[in-house]
């Protein structure tokens, strides 16, 4: 299985208890159409750093970065949309309070898969850094609101690399942060289809990384 089909597959189950089954549903198809870059880069950063790590051991990490990510996503396109000022129907109302619940249901679980790990604080601040940016663009030019977009996509990389580093019993340094701020600066604020998730030189940048770190340390 790839990383893309683990890390899917990871989030559909934590959703897979959700009731009513119409959200449920819902849910899985947000999941079944998601780009899970996010979450690959979770799994892709903990192989690098030990190839010999069970996939299993960091599955439930990389489905929380990815359930955070398309919940806040999901967040960001309703509140763009403003579908309740727009709704020209009862019926369009109703598709906009789903979302908004979609968008809470999928942030919360995400939540509680890093709830225990080390990557919980970095998800609470992922959260955080995207309230304050949507209050601000609401009071900025269309570029620098556009700009305010973008930092979800950045800190959600950043949040993979922790969740992926956390897994093997360190945190990421400076540099590697930086390589996932590079990663998704490459997006353009949308990440590309799971079979495109990541380059393909990027588990060996980040174990390149790590070494140049540890030998620094050991200076």
């Amino acid at each position: 299985m790839d990383d893309a089909a683990r890390a899917r597959d990871a989030a559909r189950e934590a959703l897979a208890d959700v009731e009513p089954e119409q959200l449920r549903e819902t849910l899985e198809t947000r999941i079944v159409d998601a780009a899970v870059t996010p979450g690959v880069l979770a799994l892709v950063t903990a192989r690098a750093l030990d190839p010999d790590i069970d996939p299993s051991e960091v599955v439930e990490r990389a489905a929380g970065v990815q359930l955070i990510y398309e919940g806040l996503r999901l967040t960001r396109s309703v509140a763009h949309a403003e579908p309740w000022v727009t709704a020209a129907t009862e019926e369009s109302d109703i598709e906009a309070d789903m979302d908004v619940l979609t968008a809470d249901v999928l942030v919360s679980r995400g939540f509680s898969l890093l709830a225990c790990t080390d990557a919980a604080a970095a998800a609470v601040e992922v959260v955080r850094s995207f309230g304050r940016d949507q209050t601000l663009r609401d009071e900025t030019d269309p570029a620098a609101a556009t700009a305010l977009d973008r930092n979800l996509e950045i800190d959600a990389l950043e949040l993979a690399v922790v969740a992926g580093t956390t897994a093997v019993g360190g945190d990421p340094p400076e540099e590697l942060l930086a390589y996932a701020r590079e990663l998704a600066a490459d997006y353009d604020g949308e990440f590309p289809p799971s079979g495109r998730a990541l380059p393909d030189a990027t588990a060996d940048r980040i174990a390149d990384i790590s070494d140049r770190a540890v030998s620094a340390t050991d200076r």
